[in-house]
């Protein structure tokens, strides 16, 4: 083997060494990430055990932690006007994303396929009725509980992302709910590549 030969396989190895220690960085970083994630379900599932299940449920995804809320819990029929349970419910939810500020988070609104009857309202259709209730709940949780707004997103999806079919009661109510989104924090996982 000539000296050019091997110096070229010590740079390779010296190439596949740096390789392995940034993928090992990086799996430090998901595995750092989802234990966060997991830590906040935990809490949140703590914080609202008391609920029904099929009324609050939270979970993970592709490392997105989604809370969903049935709208029984929070808003009367057809209506974005909270009921009083609302209150009691994003209090104890609050609760928990005021210990976690670096959080970001969107809250979604979701309904049925059912048409809303205007009845002289201010919305026009299941998109305003998905909208005003992700406002009223933003807004819950800024004014009353003291989440700072740049932490929020307001969204509104109508009936176009679905749980299940809406072709019984009990699959409609299923689909009529209030999610929150814990967004992922992409940038601090860029920073971390970026470091590399």
């Amino acid at each position: 083997m000539t000296g050019a030969q091997a110096e070229s396989i010590k740079k390779s190895l010296e190439n596949i060494g740096a390789k392995d220690l940034y993928i090992q960085g990086l799996q430090s970083s998901m595995a750092r990430k989802d234990s966060i994630n997991m830590n906040l379900v935990m809490n949140l599932k703590g914080v609202l055990g008391d609920l029904n299940d099929e009324d609050v449920n939270v979970k993970v995804d592709k490392g997105v932690v989604y809370v969903d809320i049935s709208d029984k819990l929070l808003f009367k029929s057809g209506s974005f006007e909270v009921t009083p349970k609302a209150k009691t419910v994003l209090g104890k939810v609050a609760k928990v994303l005021a210990a976690q500020p670096e959080i970001e988070f969107m809250v979604e609104g979701h309904t049925d396929s059912k048409q809303l009857i205007s009845g002289g309202n201010l919305m026009e259709d299941n998109w305003d009725l998905s909208v005003k209730r992700a406002t009223t709940i933003v807004r819950i949780l800024q004014d009353t509980y003291g989440i700072e707004p740049k932490r929020m997103t307001a969204a509104g999806r109508s009936e176009y992302m679905p749980v299940t079919e809406n072709d019984t009661p009990e699959h409609r109510a299923a689909n009529r709910r209030t999610r929150i989104v814990i967004l992922p924090q992409l940038d601090q996982f860029f920073q971390l590549l970026e470091k590399k």
